[in-house]
């Protein structure tokens, strides 16, 4: 099978709340609900207009798979909403790999030189993921004023990706 990955805009709102509301809710218990993530029903002006993006992995037409980019201005980006379904996690797949480099190719090309992220404390293969990419956890107070957190995370990361273009090609 081949996964490909793409844009995504509002027309694709629905099928990203199916994909991300179970993982949070029901997957991982994360006390968090469509209600206070309004970003979910638009995707143009909370990640698109900021500079930022929002992409999927499908597999034919089904959403398997979603990464987004807020834009802060200084050079920086918050990741957000990195979800894979969980039939399809794993290095046999690559989708989350694969979301990433696109993100970050992304970044690349609209000069974002250092990405944040918050997360969960039980999402333990995320930090596992996020580490094994170059990410570093940071205390909350090293976050940039212009961070903007979500209520739920308490572990954070970042990536100079400065630092990880050049490591990767030593």
């Amino acid at each position: 099978m081949e996964i490909n990955i793409k844009p995504l805009t509002n027309a694709h709102c629905q099928p990203i709340i199916d994909l991300i509301l179970p993982i949070q809710q029901i997957e991982f218990n994360v006390p968090v609900t469509r209600e206070a993530q309004p970003d979910l029903l638009d995707i143009d002006t909370y990640y698109s207009a900021t500079g930022g993006g929002f992409w999927g992995a499908f597999d034919q037409d089904r959403l398997v798979g979603t990464i987004a980019l807020i834009a802060t201005g200084h050079h920086a980006g918050a990741l957000r909403k990195m979800f894979v379904q969980k039939e399809y996690r794993g290095k046999e797949w690559g989708i989350a790999h694969g979301l990433l480099l696109t993100l970050e190719d992304h970044c690349t090309k609209c000069k974002i030189t250092d990405l944040y992220l918050g997360t969960v404390e039980i999402l333990k293969a995320s930090h596992r993921f996020y580490e094994r990419n170059g990410f570093q956890r940071i205390d909350k107070e090293a976050l940039p004023a212009y961070f903007p957190r979500m209520a739920v995370d308490t572990i954070f990361y970042h990536l100079h990706l400065a630092k990880q273009q050049d490591h990767e090609r030593d």
